[in-house]
């Protein structure tokens, strides 16, 4: 059980991540992914990547600036514009239906306006999942000028669409519906300088 921890990714490298030893029993047509972060980075950086052997980018949280996230799922993304300056951490949820391609997005609970992607799609079972990395191929290629420096934290992947109230819940780890990947129970791997802290 992590709660209370914290990933601490102290310095830019291309050898530091954490292998998420998880991965759905199926191939997914609905998603939620919530986690937390901070950091001061100014560029590029990729906060979770799931990869299969097909497509590198099949689930990816990416921020290439401080004002903009990137969601992917099947290797195209949509973007939300959030607001700058905030020096503190944020909570960040993206959930997407395979049915209709909603994306849906939440910034420290606060939904954002839907956009959509990839309808009909499916994203692969056989995955990758690393935080603090961007996979440029299956496990690996990564670029250090878009690694993760900071914290990460209360990490979720679900199966599911989230409703409003259940992402309120994942922003303290309080939470009802089982996920994949959760912070309560987190089959994990650090490899190289990367710290669990309280």
């Amino acid at each position: 059980d992590l709660a209370e921890k914290v990933f601490v990714f102290p310095q830019e490298t291309k050898t530091s991540y954490v292998l998420v030893r998880a991965q759905p029993e199926q191939p997914l047509q609905n998603l939620t992914l919530c986690l937390r972060s901070y950091t001061d980075l100014l560029r590029p950086h990729s906060l979770f990547s799931y990869a299969t052997k097909a497509q590198d980018n099949e689930i990816l949280l990416f921020k290439p600036k401080p004002t903009e996230y990137r969601f992917y799922v099947g290797g195209k993304f949509v973007s939300f514009a959030v607001p700058a300056g905030r020096a503190e951490s944020e909570h960040v949820c993206a959930s997407w239906e395979s049915a209709t391609g909603i994306v849906r997005f939440w910034l420290d609970g606060k939904p954002w306006p839907r956009k959509g992607l990839q309808k009909g799609y499916k994203v692969g079972a056989e995955a990758a999942i690393v935080l603090g990395q961007e996979q440029d191929s299956f496990g690996g290629g990564f670029d250090p000028h878009q690694s993760f420096v900071g914290e990460i934290s209360s990490v979720y992947l679900w199966d599911t669409e989230l409703s409003g109230s259940a992402v309120r819940g994942a922003m303290d780890d309080s939470l009802l519906a089982a996920p994949i990947v959760g912070w309560r129970n987190f089959p994990h791997r650090a490899v190289g300088e990367v710290y669990l802290k309280p």
